[in-house]
């Protein structure tokens, strides 16, 4: 199991699989297009060698993402998914993150590294697998992805978010800045590459993200996130902000050209079909065309929870030796887009 800084993790995957064990890894398991090349290296070699590599993704495990997953698939609701356009991507993600925040009561401390981007990836390396994951895991379901002939990362930008000595220190309880940061250091604040934003096509469907870190939440504020997929007939929305009081929450919302009572009636037919399965499902507060898919706080599992899952699924491959292509396919179509991104990106800014 390896997990921590990620300047040497793919030489860790590497060895271990040349050493003979099955790998699970925290993500990112690759930062840079050479952490990249060696990955595909590391998962061909687990081939070979009957080994199983796998990417610890923790979000295909959230009930709003499953359940969100289930109705982008009721085409007499949701329709087809768009195909969209670079310029209006037919999905887009959205999360905004912060470097110094309280958790569970007690202020959050950084390692000193992780302000570093060679030692850390940038934001558009890390933070982006799981939206990647969770996009390839929802859109195209058990569809193998192959990052030669089905991908093209269409553009990338990045850009830093400032940190001073002083939130430095109040963050990894360290007085000074290590060497290893002086080259990302301008008037005596840190320069740390972690916001970006990536365009990129999957099979002909155009997608967009954005990541941003701030230094740390404005007050009673919190992280965000927004999601949204656009169908023919509805789109879905997942959206963590403020008026939610950052609590993650599932919308439906028809298009302007479908009748109202035809959309409510498939609406209450596909959420009783779920209610057989997930029989806690409701749907509530109809405002405009768009409906919340309710969801009780007691059938959330927490973020820990979702990592006993993701065990269970690498033991099951492990024991019964049937890992579907796609899981290794789409996993380097992931890491293939995050690394492009940042080499795009580094690009741009020269």
């Amino acid at each position: 199991v390896l997990a921590g800084n990620n300047q040497k993790k793919t030489r860790y995957i590497m060895e271990s699989i040349k050493a003979g064990y099955h790998v699970l890894a925290d993500k990112p398991l690759a930062i840079n297009l050479q952490d990249f090349k060696l990955l595909t290296e590391a998962y061909q070699l687990a081939q070979k060698k009957n080994l199983l590599l796998y990417d610890l993704m923790t979000e295909r495990y959230d009930i709003l993402n499953i359940i969100e997953k289930e109705l982008l698939h009721q085409t007499e609701l949701f329709g087809n998914l768009q195909k969209g356009s670079p310029d209006n991507p037919s999905v887009i993600m959205e999360s905004v993150h912060h470097f110094f925040k309280t958790v569970s009561g007690k202020p959050l401390i950084r390692p000193a590294w992780y302000y570093d981007v060679e030692q850390q990836g940038e934001g558009i390396a890390d933070v982006t697998t799981h939206l990647i994951d969770l996009i390839n895991w929802q859109c195209f379901p058990d569809e193998t992805i192959h990052y030669l002939s089905d991908v093209t990362v269409n553009a990338a930008k990045h850009w830093p978010t400032p940190i001073t000595l002083a939130e430095f220190s109040q963050s990894t309880q360290i007085d000074s800045f290590p060497a290893y940061l002086n080259r990302y250091i301008k008037n005596d604040v840190l320069e740390v590459m972690a916001n970006g934003s990536l365009n990129y096509t999957v099979k002909g469907i155009c997608i967009g993200m954005k990541v941003t870190w701030n230094y740390t939440p404005p007050t009673n504020g919190g992280d965000t996130f927004t999601s949204i997929k656009k169908g023919s007939k509805a789109t879905l929305k997942i959206v963590q902000d403020e008026k939610n009081g950052f609590v993650k929450e599932l919308y439906i919302q028809k298009e302007s050209d479908i009748d109202n009572r035809t959309f409510e009636a498939q609406l209450q037919k596909t959420v009783e079909q779920l209610q057989i399965t997930y029989p806690f499902l409701s749907v509530k507060n109809k405002k405009n065309g768009t409906y919340l898919i309710g969801i009780p706080q007691e059938k959330r599992l927490g973020h820990e929870e979702h990592f006993s899952k993701v065990a269970k699924a690498f033991l099951h491959y492990v024991h019964k030796q049937n890992t579907p292509e796609w899981e290794n396919e789409n996993t380097l179509a992931k890491y293939y887009i995050t690394t492009t991104a940042v080499e795009m990106a580094k690009k741009g800014n020269k």
